[in-house]
């Protein structure tokens, strides 16, 4: 492409959902236009460099090459996708609703993970609630089984939907190895392997030293 100013993305190698974007940028032969801006979103300490993009303050934030800031994944994956003219999301019908869909299923489990990390994490002792992170364990357990019940899902061609689904049983892997979700839905597990053996999904990412 013509233009070579990089693009700058707010990183944090353990958030899935800036992986759903390198993810994403690996496939559309955009991840080598991306500089890696070091950030560190906090619920309670909040990063003021982000902030300065995002008011929100959170991660993932892009700063495209004409300096305008996108937020959240689902913007920047969809961004991405546009830019490199990759095929990772239908124009229209069924497929893009399936895709979109799905994508919102991966980012539930993600966020119903993360809620309850931060419940165990940030949240002092004598202030968690017990019943809450209960409640986040099981609204990833049954969307696990809505995976482990519908394996035709992952037999379509590769799409933003499916990335996102792998993006969360990564982090799965990452923070829970407790749930052993491959051994608990084996049929899940089976057909989610040709998406987490994806080059681009087997690749790791960090900071310049």
């Amino acid at each position: 492409m013509a233009n070579t100013v990089p693009m700058k993305i707010f990183f944090s190698p353990t958030s899935p959902y800036v992986r759903k974007c390198m993810v994403t940028a690996h496939e559309v032969g955009l991840v080598d236009r991306l500089e890696l801006l070091p950030a560190s979103a906090h619920p309670v300490t909040r990063d003021q460099a982000i902030i300065a993009s995002n008011p929100l303050g959170k991660v993932p934030t892009l700063v495209s090459d004409d300096g305008h800031a996108l937020y959240d994944s689902r913007v920047i994956c969809e961004y991405l996708n546009d830019l490199g003219q990759g095929r990772l999301l239908a124009k229209d019908g069924a497929l893009r609703w399936e895709a979109l869909t799905l994508q919102s299923l991966g980012d539930g489990i993600l966020d119903a993970a993360l809620l309850a990390r931060y419940e165990t994490a940030v949240r002092p002792e004598a202030l968690r609630w017990t019943d809450w992170i209960q409640g986040k364990i099981d609204a990833i357990h049954t969307s696990l089984r809505y995976l482990e019940e519908h394996p035709e899902l992952f037999q379509r061609d590769f799409h933003l939907g499916l990335l996102t689904v792998g993006c969360a049983l990564w982090y799965l892997d990452l923070r829970y190895p407790d749930l052993a979700w491959r051994q608990n839905y084996p049929q899940l597990a089976r057909a989610s392997e040709p998406v987490l053996q994806r080059e681009s999904m087997q690749q790791t990412w960090a900071l310049p030293a």
